[in-house]
């Protein structure tokens, strides 16, 4: 007789990147709490926080060579702390990247976050692997980017590893995953991967779990967030925009919904454009798990805020992993300052002009923001319309880069110096330096990036 298949698993998503809300985890382990007190025995649930974008990872990298501690999500703390103990207390286990360049960093500061609560002592897993900053990894990197690599300054390079090593360390007891640059899909995979003991090379299944991720990764945009358009696409309640949780059966198949009582919605329309979100081939979507494809997709209405999605396909993964290398790229220099009443426009230009000639040697870009700064009210009403002669109420906008910070600098100064040395009626200078992070990517042999996974007890 055949075994009966494990039950549907729940997975919510509470953070689509660094810096989401901090107070979208509450309403998700609420409903998952819920939907766990009147689902099967044996139903699990996890709950995962995508926080990785490819600049947020070099940032991370920056601030722990600043401070060894540092280095992971800055905001781990106020988004786990809220919902930690009542996740371990129900058995909702957590998954996210929110290690990004420091893993054992994050585990740390999780199990420091548990005793303050007074929560027991947790198993918590970091997954590494994916940071190649060592001499002997860069080395591979310089003989497949060659003379790109000549004289860059190296922030972070890092590889887009999968699912496994978190699949491993669930299996192992864990009950929370750190891991630093896993693919975004990955962190609905793992869980699959675990709770249904699916095969490495079951491609059908894994195709459809990492579409059923891809929905999940960016939190509320699959819940009408990224969709909303008003007057075109309106949604309701964007204020509390809801976050999505997905149930996943045996098979791979999703049906995605929202946290319950929460803005927004989930429907085919807001589905379907989150399919196709950053997905460059619809019949090859490549992860370092599986080659999805969904040119045979469909999604079905499941009930209100229940959507189903169904005819995903997949094929065998890449060979290699792709890398993204981090680099120091000089340095933006940007400076506005705002002209309004008669001729607000011309002036504009000419200080646009002035400042060209000013700044030889740096290659301009000049923006003219012609919306309501001034000539406005708190709520953004126009006081009186715009005339024949141009717009009477400007905002320029400069911007330059250069290698060189001293040169960078130079066009803060002169932004500040049109106070007094014309055109007449500038005010509200702002400048700013920042530096440049740029980026180049390569592909490396899954044998070159050896991963692992190891239960800490920080």
């Amino acid at each position: 007789m055949a075994s009966m298949p494990p039950p549907a698993l729940l997975i919510g998503c509470a953070a689509g990147f660094s810096g989401d809300r901090i107070d979208a985890a509450g309403p998700v382990v609420d409903t998952l709490i819920a939907r766990l007190a009147a689902g099967p025995v044996g139903q699990r649930a996890f709950l995962i926080f995508e926080t990785l974008a490819e600049r947020t990872l070099a940032l991370a990298q920056l601030r722990r060579r600043a401070d060894p501690n540092a280095g992971y999500e800055p905001l781990l703390d106020a988004m786990l702390r809220p919902v930690l103990g009542r996740c371990l207390a129900h058995g909702i286990r957590i998954v996210s990247n929110f290690g990004a360049a420091n893993p054992r960093a994050a585990a740390w500061h999780i199990a420091r976050i548990a005793r303050e609560i007074g929560a027991p002592a947790p198993c918590i897993a970091v997954v590494e692997g994916d940071d190649l900053c060592a001499p002997a990894q860069l080395a591979l990197l310089r003989e497949q980017l060659g003379a790109q690599m000549d004289g860059l300054r190296i922030v972070s390079a890092n590889a887009y590893i999968g699912a496994e090593p978190i699949a491993a360390a669930l299996d192992a007891g864990a009950q929370i995953v750190v891991c630093g640059r896993v693919a975004d899909p990955s962190l609905t995979v793992g869980p699959a991967l675990s709770h249904f003991g699916w095969a490495a090379d079951d491609w059908e299944r894994l195709g459809r779990a990492t579409m059923a991720g891809h929905l999940l990764e960016c939190g509320a945009q699959v819940c009408g967030g990224y969709f909303a358009d008003p007057g075109f696409k309106d949604v309701p309640g964007l204020a509390n925009v809801g976050f999505p949780i997905a149930e996943i059966d045996a098979d791979g198949q999703c049906t995605v919904g929202k946290s319950e009582g929460t803005g927004g919605f989930v429907t085919q329309a807001t589905v379907k454009e989150q399919l196709l979100y950053e997905v460059h081939d619809p019949a090859a979507y490549m992860t370092p798990d599986v080659v999805a494809d969904i040119g045979d997709a469909e999604v079905h209405a499941a009930g209100r805020d229940r959507v189903a999605l169904r005819g995903v396909r997949g094929h065998a993964r890449p060979t290699h992993y792709k890398v993204n290398v981090c680099h120091e790229g000089g340095w933006l220099a940007e400076g506005e300052i705002s002209y309004a009443g008669p001729r607000a426009e011309a002036r504009a230009r000419l200080a646009a002009d002035v400042l060209r000639h000013r700044l030889a040697g740096l290659t301009l870009r000049v923006d003219l923001i012609g919306a309501i700064s001034i000539l406005g009210d708190d709520a953004g009403r126009a006081l009186e319309a715009t005339p024949d002669d141009g717009a009477r109420d400007v905002r320029l906008r400069v911007a330059a880069t250069h290698a060189d910070k001293v040169e960078a600098e130079r066009l803060g100064r002169e932004v500040t110096a049109l106070y007094t040395c014309g055109p007449a009626g500038g005010g509200g200078v702002r400048s700013t330096l920042t530096p440049r992070l740029n980026t180049i990517s390569c592909l490396l042999p899954r044998e070159a990036v050896p991963v692992r996974f190891e239960l800490v007890t920080p």
